[in-house]
């Protein structure tokens, strides 16, 4: 399969099987994806593997992080435990005069998309989520993130659920490059 083909194949798994790659399976595909452009070299991220309790702390920093009580919180605790390997995103600030912040930004998530679709071509169910915790107090703390250091969210990680017959993407590249 070449690039192009898998990059059109990659999907996002809502829904994975309990079975994830190892820490020692992992680390080829994280060292495939530090290859992406970084300007400077700085190396400007880090991945966190989250697995067994790990997740269920992040259930709880979660919780913290709203407020909720109740059924409410306890749905909240349950989303780390939708997949047995979360992958925390985490982009680490290094002081640059030529490598800006937001580019430093980019890099990391550009090794977690690389990762995700390496990890995608390799069999395994992947999707990324985000949103309002990523900042959160609770959850930078629970993260042990420094203070140069912001989480971008998680890859959920695990076996393809069901493989459904792909749905051609319609996309109409034209409308999205233009030419000064």
């Amino acid at each position: 399969m070449t690039a192009l083909e898998a990059v059109l194949r990659r999907r996002s798994r809502s829904s994975v099987s309990e079975i994830a790659p190892t820490h020692d399976e992992l680390l080829p595909f994280v060292e495939a994806a530090a290859t992406v452009a970084d300007h400077g070299d700085l190396k400007p991220w880090r991945l966190i593997e989250l697995r067994g309790s790990a997740r269920s702390r992040l259930g709880a920093a979660f919780v913290e992080a709203s407020g909720l009580d109740g059924k409410d919180a306890a749905k909240l605790a349950e989303k780390p435990l939708r997949a047995s390997l979360l992958i925390a995103v985490v982009v680490s600030y290094k002081p640059s005069f030529k490598v800006h912040r937001w580019e430093q930004e980019a890099v990391a998530s550009g090794v977690a998309h690389t990762l995700s679709l390496l990890l995608d071509e390799a069999g395994w169910g992947v999707f990324w989520r985000s949103g309002g915790h990523t900042r959160s107090e609770a959850v930078h703390r629970m993260h042990e993130l420094g203070p140069d250091e912001e989480l971008l969210g998680w890859l959920y990680v695990g076996g393809v659920v069901t493989e459904k017959p792909e749905k051609k993407r319609s996309f109409n590249a034209s409308r999205f490059v233009t030419t000064l």
